[in-house]
């Protein structure tokens, strides 16, 4: 087998950042990289940056949130940045210093602030730019390749380190930072940070996307929100395009005819990027020997023989989570998941049906790279679509606390105030503050919320949590009735969660784990569907039965999980548009 000539791997600066949207294949293609420059002698650090991060999955090992040696590749080595354990060693960096030098209300009130969702987002990009700055630990290393979370969290974690930039520049309070004494640190430290995502000698960007026109979109967007803050060094992977090996039958005849039409049409901001083709694989991307193949041509064909036994995927239409739905007259509807698996897909035919049906439907989302409105492609009766914007949300909210907070505040107060609230922290309080709208909004009709990608979501859960506990210790005082959001969540008469997923290895782990980390928090997942299901679909070739023989593996997993499950099966055509949404939920077109 010939190895490609990838033109992304040509003179590789020391950083690389994967980006694109979930489940395009970002990982496999970072794993695959990584383990290409090791086999040229470079010492190489892969680093995720997802909270949902599967790097240990792919290798079959454990990782974790501290520099892991992988046996057999000798110079490679690899960083999960999980959540939890940076919050925690974040913590205690700032408060160890001053333990028993500060009175203990003042250690407690430092404790207290440092205790939100917020904080966990900084502690995670606090390790982040130190893998940037910080020679002294990571300078050993010729090449540090990022596998980042899906777009809409991966933009904003891009985009920290001038928003911190600017606003330690001002003088602002970020108390979420820690002590003010180490803010120059702090600044000094984003500042260089800045200097190596916009030096296109140093930093390289790698857009990530399938053949479809979503996942495109989705990095065109991408590419302009990061060109504007001066990170310019762009190349396209087109990952995933069906292979000749494929054969020929109305599946991949239609597969082939949607790829077409998609790359025939790439959006004109990154027409003119460098552009690589990856062939879809017959098997999942686990193991040394599938990323050592990974840019070989001819990699994507199976040994499977011509027929390869597939057990019946039992009918399961999503049609029977409607009705039951629809039986409660109203409630909240989440849809949550890996990024990828056709989230805003199964909740706006979900939306959509119930509105076709009489219903008063609000459909949104918390995902900053949603596009709701692209989807359907036209208004509805009975239908209102929003968007939790975080620009807008931030503009609304800093207008709401300006005018309530500092109408009886001094002009001195009234600038004090303002700036705290240009603190990039704001932004998940006033998101949050629109979820809740969201959610007491479904007390009096349907609300289907297509969710941010896993990570994203479990942080604006942890605001939840963080916010009930604060409203339970006030209330509880004062022997007091209350309800939180957190509440409504955890009631399944009144919010049904939705665990959307692929039949494939890495998201259904990623739905368990989620699964779990919810049932922690008290929340009980009603419902999964298993999204785009080739097996589904019945395929003749022996390609494509080889992914549905690993398919059903996967579906017999879900079904172990879950009571209740949905399949749809991978479609003609792609969901887009009122008429193609309805046919989830109804007669859905076969391949002719």
């Amino acid at each position: 087998m010939m190895v490609y000539e990838m033109r992304f791997l040509e003179n590789v600066p020391r950083f690389l950042f994967f980006t694109g949207k979930g489940g395009v294949g970002k990982t496999s293609v970072a794993c695959a990289t990584a383990v290409r420059l090791a086999a040229l002698e470079r010492r190489v650090l892969l680093v995720s940056t997802d909270p949902a991060s599967n790097l240990g999955q792919v290798f079959g090992l454990t990782i974790g949130n501290h520099v892991t040696a992988i046996p057999d590749v000798p110079g490679l080595a690899a960083l999960e940045i999980d959540p939890e354990q940076a919050v925690e060693a974040y913590r205690e960096r700032i408060i160890g210093p001053v333990r028993g030098m500060v009175p203990a209300e003042e250690l407690a009130s430092i404790t207290e602030g440092l205790s939100g969702s917020c904080t966990t987002e900084i502690a995670s990009f606090d390790e982040f730019t130190q893998l940037l700055t910080d020679d002294s630990a990571y300078g050993q290393y010729d090449h540090i390749l990022f596998d980042t979370a899906p777009t809409g969290h991966t933009i904003r974690l891009l985009q920290l380190p001038g928003s911190w930039t600017e606003f330690l520049s001002t003088g602002g309070d970020a108390s979420c930072l820690g002590p003010l004494a180490g803010l120059d640190k702090h600044r000094a430290t984003y500042a260089a940070a800045v200097e190596a995502l916009t030096d296109p000698a140093r930093t390289r960007l790698i857009l990530v996307a399938r053949p479809q026109s979503s996942a495109l979109k989705e990095i065109e967007r991408t590419f302009s929100e990061l060109t504007a803050i001066g990170m310019t060094n762009g190349f396209v992977v087109i990952n995933g395009v069906l292979p000749e090996s494929a054969g020929e039958e109305p599946i991949a005849d239609a597969l082939r005819q949607r790829e077409d039409s998609a790359m025939t049409a790439v959006p004109a901001a990154i027409a003119d990027l460098p552009r690589d083709v990856l062939e879809l694989k017959a098997d999942n991307v686990v193991g040394l020997d599938a990323l050592r193949s990974f840019f070989r041509s001819g990699s994507a064909e199976t040994t499977a023989p011509r027929v390869t036994d597939l057990a019946d995927v039992p009918d399961a239409p999503l049609v029977a989570l409607v009705e039951e739905i629809e039986r409660g007259g109203h409630g909240l509807v989440m849809c949550m998941g890996k990024g990828g698996v056709g989230k805003t897909t199964i909740a706006a035919g979900v939306a959509l049906a119930l509105a076709e049906r009489g219903h008063e439907v609000l459909l949104t989302t918390t995902d900053p790279a949603a596009h709701l409105t692209d989807t359907l492609g036209a208004e509805v009766d009975g239908l209102t679509v929003t968007r939790i914007d975080p620009d807008s949300a931030l503009e609304q909210y800093r207008a709401h606390v300006m005018a309530t907070k500092g109408k009886d505040l001094d002009e001195e107060g009234r600038a004090a105030l303002a700036e705290d609230l240009m603190s990039p922290c704001t932004a998940e309080v006033a998101v949050f503050q629109q979820f809740s709208r969201a959610v007491h909004d479904s007390r009096r009709k349907f609300v289907v919320m297509d969710t941010a990608p896993t990570g994203h979501t479990l942080l604006l859960l942890d605001a939840a949590g963080s916010y009930h506990r604060e409203i339970a210790r006030q209330m509880g005082a004062a022997n007091m009735s209350y309800s939180t959001p957190l509440m409504r969540l955890q009631d399944p008469a009144q919010t049904k969660i939705i665990l959307v997923t692929l039949a494939e290895t890495t998201p259904v782990l990623e739905a368990a784990g989620l699964q779990e980390d919810l049932k922690r928090a008290g929340i009980h997942p009603w419902a999964w569907v298993v999204n785009n299901s080739i097996a589904a679909a019945h395929p003749q070739s022996a390609f494509l039965r080889t992914r549905a023989r690993n398919e059903v593996t996967q579906i017999v997993r879900v079904r172990e999980l879950s009571d209740r499950v949905a399949i749809v099966p991978l479609l003609a055509e792609e969901p887009i548009g009122v008429a193609r949404l309805s046919a989830l939920t109804g007669g859905i077109p076969q391949f002719a």
